[in-house]
């Protein structure tokens, strides 16, 4: 997404090892191992000269257990800041592999599904994190409406509940609508994009985790939108929509939906970023 993106300020020291700090509100660790950003430098720095330090300052505007990849932004911000800073020694793919401990210590596992997105903008496909294989995919203009409602779905416990095994009915059925979801962005075909924007494997279970959910999704449909569900573990909520004009319209049925249960929320209407993490150079005051 266009919005909301974390910011880092990133050094290359002249002292071993990772020095983090946090300048936003959310207490989060400083020690590298325990970090997210930590994790993943460590990561890259076992492939480097071990003289080499980083400074890491972190302003986190994407909250963690939002559901809408805290960690990894955090942890592909911090890889491709440090890659900058090294003259771009490592490959795309390097990235996403170093990235990919930091997710681990945020959720348990190695995945690539947000880091890659983060990295190389737009939406991509994992077909397989061992070998690491990226297809990034086109896709037709899109306005995304999400909805981050404050409360907290830790990525852990959503996974803790769902099935651990699949019915062969709704397997085939899954894989179907992530085939139409794919050939749908590629072909630009937006009616395509909303038959398929359905999951009748995770949806169902997570979604008893979000208050509100299926009256906002239904709501939203009913506004309009292509369709949409739960944006990561939850428990923030997205729509597709064709025109900007509509996904303001979602965003006012969200709004209505979330004052009515007397829930906090923010919400963002915004655009699929194609270029993924951006980087500056700042000059020495």
């Amino acid at each position: 997404l266009a919005d909301p993106a974390d910011e880092m300020v990133m050094s290359l020291t002249d002292t071993p090892g990772i020095t983090i700090v946090h300048e936003d509100e959310y207490n989060l660790p400083e020690e590298p191992e325990k970090n997210v950003a930590g994790a993943a430098l460590l990561a890259m720095m076992k492939e480097l000269d071990p003289h080499i330090g980083f400074s890491v300052r972190v302003n986190k505007i994407i909250k963690p257990g939002s559901g809408l990849g805290s960690s990894a932004a955090s942890a592909a911000g911090a890889v491709a800041g440090a890659n900058a800073l090294l003259d771009n020694k490592f490959s795309q793919d390097d990235l996403v592999r170093f990235a990919m401990s930091g997710e681990k210590l945020a959720s348990g596992v190695k995945h690539a599904d947000n880091i890659a997105p983060c990295l190389l903008g737009g939406i991509t496909l994992i077909r397989s994190i061992m070998p690491l294989d990226i297809v990034k995919l086109s896709f037709p203009e899109l306005y995304v409406t999400v909805v981050h409602p404050q409360i907290e779905v830790k990525t852990s416990d959503a996974r803790e509940i769902l099935r651990k095994q699949v019915l062969l009915k709704d397997a085939i059925k899954q894989w179907g609508n992530i085939a139409g979801l794919v050939a749908g962005f590629m072909q630009k075909d937006y009616a395509l994009i909303g038959r398929s924007l359905e999951d009748v494997i995770i949806e169902p279970v997570r979604s008893i985790l979000i208050p509100g959910f299926k009256d906002v999704k239904e709501r939203c449909r009913n506004a309009g939108a292509l369709g949409g569900g739960i944006s990561g573990s939850g428990p923030s909520v997205f729509m597709l929509s064709v025109e900007e004009k509509t996904a303001n319209s979602v965003k006012e049925v969200m709004r209505e939906v979330y004052s009515t249960l007397g829930i906090d929320f923010k919400i963002y209407v915004t655009k699929i970023d194609e270029k993924g993490v951006k980087i500056e150079v700042l000059q020495h005051q």
